[in-house]
């Protein structure tokens, strides 16, 4: 029998963001890849505003600025 090859999957965290404006966004995903280690999830601000100018660009609709970051919890 032939081994199988790894699939390459990475694990997924979700986020939810709270924007200054008193918008929220629920279960914003980011590769367990781009956090952890040392830093922990001081990483994820950078990373979602990125995510948010990213999506701007092409929708044409700015996002405020991000007030607080909390992950979001699974059921």
């Amino acid at each position: 029998m032939a081994r199988k090859k790894p699939t390459g999957k990475t694990e997924m965290i979700s986020f939810d963001v709270l924007y200054e404006d008193g918008t929220r966004s629920s279960n914003r995903r980011i590769s367990s890849d781009q956090i952890g280690g040392l830093d922990g999830d001081t990483p994820v601000i950078g990373i979602l505003e990125t995510q948010d100018r990213e999506i701007a660009e092409r929708s044409g609709m700015p996002r405020g600025k991000i007030k607080s970051v909390s992950r979001s919890d699974k059921r």
